[in-house]
């Protein structure tokens, strides 16, 4: 296979930071585990130094690129490779569904060294249609990847820590130095890895109201449950939660959350179906 061509030069707009170690790329690689038939999903593929490594990881690799140089570019360099289309398209804007309907009955990762600027939209993306995958591999800045996998009670505990562990199991796979990187970045970089669970949301009365919560609590996260709770809900609706309100969200289990949540909405449903006060 060809070399990454040394006249390609970064965009800041789309905060291209080139991995340059092929060790790396072939241990980020090695990660991916699918049964087979496999799709797996890279987004921003970049010069193809991740790529042509994870070629003989799936039956089909869909790249999808922002810049129209590396997408144009991309198959030549890699020796048009059978099992490889590449999507000269914006991730963000990519209509996921739609796409994947051609692939029903295969296993679906999704992999990619993520734009710093541009990290929490792309997790978001990936989160909002984590039923069509099977797990998600992502270097990311290193203190975003400790956010995701953080525990309860840990300073790194948050919304975003939440979101991903409702939706998969998160592990903090290994470290990335940012000298490793062309141009070098300012901080370092980390591997994690998500193991998607089956339908979570289905184990919830109501999933708006579930991010609303959790958002709303985090957004006030010094405060007491009672405090942040009061601009979501009226006082005699707290009062009936079984739920310590002196708690701060950060002490929260994504499970405790996800209990809040159906609570809140079974008060919710029974003051909605309650007959009127006579009385009024």
């Amino acid at each position: 296979m060809k070399k990454n061509p040394p006249h390609i030069i970064p965009h800041k707009r789309w905060s291209q930071n080139f991995l340059q170690d092929p060790n790396i790329a072939r241990k980020i690689a090695g990660t991916v585990r699918l049964a087979s038939p496999s799709l797996l999903i890279e987004i921003g593929a970049g010069p193809g130094m991740l790529t042509r490594y994870l070629l003989d990881k799936c039956d089909q690799l869909l790249a999808v690129e922002i810049d129209p140089r590396l997408a144009d570019d991309l198959p030549a360099r890699l020796d048009h490779p059978a099992n490889l289309s590449v999507i000269q398209q914006d991730f963000l804007e990519w209509d996921i569904s739609a796409a994947l309907k051609k692939y029903k009955g295969y296993q679906i990762g999704v992999i990619g060294n993520l734009p710093y600027h541009i990290t929490s939209p792309i997790l978001f993306q990936v989160l909002d249609n984590a039923a069509l995958f099977h797990a998600a591999v992502f270097m990311v800045q290193k203190e975003v990847a400790r956010r995701l996998a953080a525990d309860r009670g840990n300073k790194d505990y948050g919304i975003l820590s939440v979101f991903c562990q409702f939706s998969a199991e998160v592990k903090y796979l290994f470290t990335v130095p940012a000298h490793l990187f062309f141009p070098k970045p300012k901080v370092d970089s980390a591997v994690i890895q998500l193991n998607f669970r089956p339908a979570p949301e289905k184990q919830l009365l109501n999933p708006a109201l579930f991010r609303e919560l959790v958002r709303r609590t985090f957004g006030q996260r010094r405060k007491m449950l009672r405090n942040s709770l009061s601009t979501l809900c009226p006082g005699a609706i707290l009062t009936r939660l079984n739920v310590d309100l002196s708690r701060r969200p950060e002490s929260l289990s994504v499970e405790e959350f996800m209990d809040l949540s159906n609570q809140l909405q079974q008060i919710l449903e029974k003051m909605e179906n309650a007959p009127p006060d006579p009385r009024h």
